[in-house]
């Protein structure tokens, strides 16, 4: 995780081809990493959405995800996290802690994240360790521990120094692939400068650590008080995997991917420092006494296979055609298929176990967010757990249900826009795209505008939309158009109005007789609809289903801004029931003119008429 453009990408390359995944070195500007497959992102040469990898380092497995740098996609680190045990923090040591630095740190904060410090590209110009290390402490209020540091800055940047073992790693500036690099001890007869700045870094480092750490301070006053270097770099190396667990301090370590250089020490720090999946305490697995419990924390959608979720196993085993029990959604699925996933590529596999990631085929009603259990039985069980344990502690009910459906928080939209498909036959087709694409990315939110029928997209910011306006076009071959939304400007009457007219018209062989009259005035309190009042004299006449034609009229008009107002009739000197409604619109120029716009049928009683006014308005009075 980190600001955008600080190398996470890079870093997560040279990662990959040390472990031995990839056989060769990708490059962003060149458009060939791993992690960045989507077309959009090779182009533009950032992160748009995470990509998990999975991989070993020396008898490690490794569940490593690439996540996104820029504001606009935010959600995705924040559902990364919310699955995750440990994190790399990458800073570019020229720059610091920067905007999205702290945004990240917070989102780490939240879900209580044990961090390493990555300072990244220290062969760039104007690259300052301390500058770095000092703003991490400053902005981020975190405490760093100084586990390497640079032999040299910015273009004379060759290697770096162990402050832990107190040897140095020089790489081989006639290796094309930093593979090649030598460890060497630091002896006071080749190197007593660095030597010397060395020994005062560790004896920092071992009090800083001390002061942290009870169980290492005692061993450290106990047995090694007179002499720090007498102290095993395996004793300081366990308290600093202890402080690094507990949050109350960060390892910081440093190098430079594109140079590929001190990638396999943060490997190796990774491995050392960061905690396992048996080492989080994640306090709702208790309730589940090792069934299934997994978060589905994304969903992606592939035109053969249909949607693919993505998910932490916290406890229990995933198998293929297993039937798994959604608690979000109180519904059954099964499994037909299991993946381990390699960024755009995945292998199928027979099973997998606790705190992997997953990715499931076969599951059309999981989102983002959902719990999934072995069976319905399974998550009552571990809710009448929770409750039993919840009142030997005082604890609240809604604490226990709270641990068993962790979700992940979905910030709010803050740019909006319209959108409109090339055609209304387009119609469907992009209602579909746009469906897809919101259970992909929970940020992006669609809703149409009732007062202009705008269809109106809700992202994160404006690269946001910019990219699934572009994956519109790409995915699902639909020419669609971004636009301003249309602002719905609202009126009301200031003046009390009133208006009488009538109608006489015969239609067919019947003669029909309307009279209308009709006050119009503006309401104390203010109101978007209509307040309808009836006067004593018609309020009594007028049967239900007529006022209900009254009053939806009123309301339409108000939406849509139009000059009508519909009622039926019927006169008691007619022989039978009128069958027609007749709605009438009055012309400006003459307000005894009235166009005829449709009909319908109703029982009617007592007269006709035709209410006419210009719409919206606050009150309404009718006579």
């Amino acid at each position: 995780m980190a600001h955008i453009d600080a190398g996470k990408t890079t870093t997560t390359e040279r990662i990959l081809y040390y472990s031995g995944y990839t056989r060769s070195l990708g490059d962003v500007d060149d458009g060939d990493t791993v992690t960045d497959f989507m077309t959009q992102e090779r182009e533009r040469g950032i992160t748009i959405q995470s990509a998990a990898v999975t991989f070993d380092w020396k008898g490690y497995r490794i569940n490593l995800i690439d996540t996104p740098g820029h504001v606009d996609f935010t959600l995705e680190v924040e559902r990364c996290l919310r699955v995750l045990d440990g994190a790399v923090a990458v800073f570019d040591a020229s720059a610091g802690v920067e905007a999205q630095t702290l945004t990240v740190w917070r989102q780490a904060d939240k879900h209580k994240i044990p961090r390493i410090c990555f300072l990244n590209k220290m062969d760039k110009i104007g690259a300052s360790f301390n500058y770095a290390v000092e703003s991490i402490r400053e902005k981020l209020k975190a405490k760093p521990l100084l586990l390497q540091l640079p032999i040299g800055e910015g273009k004379t940047f060759k290697g770096v120094v162990d402050v832990v073992s107190k040897e140095k790693l020089l790489w081989n500036p006639n290796s094309d692939d930093g593979k090649d690099f030598e460890r060497k001890p630091l002896l006071e007869m080749s190197d007593p400068e660095l030597l010397k700045e060395i020994t005062e870094a560790r004896n920092a480092l071992i009090e800083q650590v001390a002061d942290l750490d009870d169980e290492f301070a005692d061993l450290v006053l106990g047995e090694f008080s007179e002499n720090f270097d007498l102290l095993p770099a395996e004793k300081l190396q366990t308290a600093v995997h202890r402080v690094t667990l507990a949050q109350t301090a960060v390892p910081v370590l440093c190098g430079s991917a594109l140079k590929n250089k001190g990638v396999q020490p943060l490997l190796d720090a990774i491995t050392m420092y960061l905690p396992s999946p048996e080492e989080r305490n994640y306090e709702f697995l208790q309730w589940y006494k090792g069934d299934l419990c997994a978060l589905a924390f994304k969903v992606l959608h592939d035109k053969q296979r249909g949607p693919l979720v993505f998910m932490r196993i916290y406890s229990g085993m995933i198998k293929p055609q297993l039937a798994i029990h959604n608690i979000n959604g109180n519904c059954t699925e099964r499994i037909s298929r299991l993946l381990l996933p390699f960024a755009d590529q995945h292998v199928e596999i027979p099973s997998l176990t606790a705190g992997n990631i997953a990715l499931t085929v076969g599951l059309k009603h999981t989102a983002t967010g959902d719990t999934i259990v072995s069976s319905k039985s399974s998550a009552l069980a571990a809710c009448r757990r929770a409750e039993r344990e919840g009142e030997k502690k005082h604890r609240q009910n809604s604490e226990a249900e709270r641990l068993l459906l962790a979700g992940v928080e979905i910030p709010e939209p803050v740019f909006f826009c319209t959108i409109e498909p090339p055609s209304m036959a387009k119609q469907p087709d992009l209602d579909h795209a746009l469906k897809c694409l919101q259970r992909e990315d929970p940020s992006l939110k669609v809703k149409l505008d009732p007062d202009s029928g705008q269809t109106i997209l809700c992202g994160m910011g404006e690269l946001h939309i910019e990219i699934i306006h572009d994956r519109i076009k790409r995915e699902y071959g639909l020419e669609t158009y971004l636009g301003p939304l249309q602002v719905a400007y609202r009126e009301t009457i200031l003046n009390s109005v009133r208006a009488t007219d009538t109608l006489d018209r015969t239609l067919g062989d019947r003669r029909h007789l309307v009279t209308v009259e009709l006050e119009a005035k503006s309401l104390e309190t203010s109101s978007l609809l209509p307040v309808i009042e009836y006067a004593a004299s018609v309020a009594e006449d007028l049967s239900r289903a007529s006022r209900e034609a009254v009053e939806n009229g009123l309301h339409s008009a108000c939406l849509q801004d139009v000059m009508y107002w519909v009622r039926d009739c019927y006169k008691p000197t007619f022989s039978n029931v009128v069958a027609r409604t007749i709605a009438w619109i009055p012309n400006s120029r003459c307000s005894n003119y009235f166009t005829f716009i449709g009909n319908s049928s109703r029982y009617l009683h007592n007269y006709d008429f035709c209410l006419c006014l210009k719409m919206p308005t606050k009150g309404i009075e009718v006579s």
